[in-house]
């Protein structure tokens, strides 16, 4: 297996640190660069391309959020994998990172184990949805974020394109949003696994989206969970 290139962006040194010396326990993580602000990491994502950026959201200068939309934006750095470290307690920046791109979560408490199978599946090309850690945020955000903030209520484009969903592919997407994976969302409804799979991403392709992550803030702006 080859070796995944990291880069670790969080303002405080001690966790930068931490977070180093628990990827270089063994010889599958290299970590190629940390940086203490948003604008920082963006300048070493282009300089560097790493395979996945483990990246804080609540940072000076430029936040999680904004460098995630700078890097997604940028032909150079829109497919690098990109896991956000979380406290799990600010439910806005977690959708708004979502939205931005992020490609799933990851505690700062995670251990060893945890961190791993994370990096490992976003440099892979997945989503960390199946994480613990994500499967918490998620399920958090479900309880607490059934419909769209006041604030920022489901716009007719979002309606439009939920309407654009088949039965089946809505049922699928709002059991996405509820934190399900394939195989659970297969078991119950009575369907294969490949099945779901193609749902999920003609849901995805529909609600113009290109992560698992960003569906479920896409179900969640237009209400599926409602249904």
């Amino acid at each position: 297996m080859s070796v995944v290139r990291v880069l670790v962006v969080d303002d405080q040194i001690m966790i930068r640190s931490g977070i180093r010396a628990l990827l270089e326990t063994g010889d599958e993580v290299d970590v190629v660069g940390e940086a203490g602000d948003g604008r920082r990491a963006v300048d070493m994502a282009r300089a560097l391309v790493p395979d996945v950026i483990l990246m804080d959201l609540r940072m000076p200068v430029l936040d999680g959020v904004g460098a995630i939309s700078q890097l997604r934006a940028d032909a150079a750095t829109a497919g690098i994998g990109i896991l956000v470290l979380t406290t799990f307690d600010t439910d806005q920046n977690i959708l708004a990172a979502l939205q931005a791109g992020a490609n799933g979560f990851l505690g700062k408490s995670a251990d060893h184990e945890e961190l791993m199978q994370a990096v490992r599946r976003v440099a892979a090309g997945g989503a960390s949805l199946s994480a613990v850690a994500t499967d918490t945020v998620v399920g958090h955000l479900t309880s607490t974020a059934r419909r769209p903030p006041p604030h920022e209520p489901a716009s007719p484009e979002d309606l439009r394109k939920a309407a654009s969903l088949t039965s089946r592919e809505r049922e699928v997407a709002s059991l996405v949003a509820r934190g399900l994976s394939n195989d659970a969302i297969a078991e119950r409804l009575f369907i294969s696994p490949m099945t779901v799979k193609t749902h999920v991403n003609r849901a995805m392709s529909k609600m113009h989206v290109r992560t698992r992550a960003q569906l479920v803030v896409a179900a969640l702006r237009a209400g599926l969970l409602d249904d």
